[in-house]
């Protein structure tokens, strides 16, 4: 798939803008702080409705606007498809063909998209929460029974927080308690296998990569941290079965501290290259290839799941690369996978890449080719 044209309304510092794009490569060129890093923005939102940036979707809308639009015009292998996001004070709306969705998570996976950036090194060596949204974000990309088996649990979660919290005051009702602990257990469980599936699959391209990267010296492996008893032989129910006596045995610690202490919400990823732990013991190129083979790892998933490339979005990354890591990622994405670059000057991109790509100048706010 490859995004043909993007068309964007007071989102941050575009007031209105109107782009078509090359079908392999697109680099944005220009000083920092000029608007780059906003147009691959504009296009993650657009297929996730999330930004990577913040998670405050008023910051998205231009200064004292009330709306900002974002619209684009996906070229898929057997069908063109248009698609819309408006964000606003109220909410978020999404329209496919024209047709506005019920709920985001039908909207979510029209047009798929995998990013890049600097913050991404820290998938790796940041906390787990950073791991924890990369597993919902690209899962959530090709599973939207995933997205929406994850929003529910989030949603009890919220609640069965609120009632501990009150509990732990001596008020509420502890018979509220345990219907929300039964909702919560379908729930964790179906997350929980989900992801621990995604990692499993993930591990299979991503180990190849890493040995690629690594010119065959070093072996990489992720496992998924659960606080659950999850593995190849337990299936939803024995997985269930676990939840349930956990959270028996959890119930009055969990009143006492006014919060839900076990669940997908702490859960976790782990990476080893040789059996050594990355996040403890690795350098920092260690880190990093393990990181871009991840990014690269999600390419392959995405399309072994749904038959198209995603669009790639490579924001000022490649600086952050030493000569070997960043001939690997555009040798591995050349001529198959759509990519849009930011970066503030074209010598980190090999003469190849550039005599096939399309050339955005950036100031200002203003892009001209």
């Amino acid at each position: 798939m490859y995004l043909k044209q993007l068309t964007l309304r007071q989102f941050r510092n575009y007031k209105k803008i109107e782009l078509s794009f090359h079908k392999q490569v697109n680099v944005f060129l220009g000083e920092n702080a000029q608007g780059k890093t906003n147009i691959l923005e504009s296009i993650f939102v657009l297929a996730l409705a999330k930004s990577h940036r913040t998670s405050k979707d008023k910051e998205l809308i231009g200064w004292g606007e009330e709306f900002a639009r974002i619209q684009g015009e996906i070229a898929k292998k057997s069908s063109s498809l248009d698609i819309e996001l408006i964000l606003s004070i109220k909410g978020k709306k999404g329209k496919i063909n024209g047709l506005e969705q019920k709920k985001l998570s039908e909207y979510v996976g029209a047009a798929n998209v995998v990013m890049f950036a600097p913050e991404d090194l820290n998938l790796v060596k940041g906390s787990p929460q950073v791991r924890r949204r990369f597993l919902d974000m690209e899962l959530g990309q090709i599973s939207r029974v995933y997205l929406h088996h994850l929003g529910m649990y989030q949603k009890v979660l919220k609640q069965r927080n609120h009632l501990l919290k009150t509990l732990q005051f001596g008020k509420g009702s502890k018979e509220m308690l345990d219907i929300l602990t039964d909702q919560m257990v379908v729930l964790a469980a179906e997350v929980t296998i989900r992801r621990y599936g995604f990692i499993k699959r993930l591990q299979t391209w991503a180990e190849q990569i890493h040995h690629d990267v690594s010119r065959g010296k070093e072996k990489l492996e992720i496992r998924y941290v659960s606080s659950a008893d999850v593995s190849e032989d337990r299936n939803l129910s024995k997985i269930k079965e676990g939840y349930y006596q956990t959270y028996k045995e959890l119930r009055e610690r969990e009143i006492q501290r006014g919060i839900t202490l076990f669940g997908p919400h702490r859960d976790d990823l782990a990476f080893s290259i040789n059996e050594r732990d990355v996040q403890t013991y690795g350098s920092q190129g260690q880190q990093r290839t393990t990181a871009l083979a991840l990014k690269l790892a999600e390419i392959e998933l995405i399309y072994s799941e749904i038959g198209e490339y995603p669009i790639l979005l490579l924001d000022d990354v490649l600086s952050e690369l030493d000569d070997y890591r960043q001939s690997h990622l555009l040798k591995t994405i050349q001529g198959r996978v759509q990519t849009f670059v930011t970066t503030t000057n074209v010598s980190g991109i090999d003469e190849q890449t550039l005599n096939q790509a399309a050339i955005f100048h950036v100031s200002e706010g203003t892009i001209t080719t």
